[in-house]
């Protein structure tokens, strides 16, 4: 995915739980048009086996501030 074509998320200084961040994660790329992104990054973060691994997938999504 292109940097570009990413929305900006504000992440840092808030709530370091996964399902905070993916709850926000989510907000933003729906509230920019990105409904099937929303639901693709759920999924592939429920999927996976760490935290870190969560990070780097919300990471392809969003442009974290």
């Amino acid at each position: 995915m292109d940097k570009n074509s990413k929305p900006p998320c504000k992440l840092t200084g808030e709530d370091g739980n996964i399902f905070f961040i993916l709850g926000r994660v989510r907000q933003t790329l729906k509230a920019h048009g990105k409904n099937d992104q929303a639901q693709e990054v759920s999924e592939r973060v429920m999927a996976c086996g760490s935290y870190d691994e969560a990070l780097k997938i919300i990471m392809e999504y969003v442009d974290a501030k």
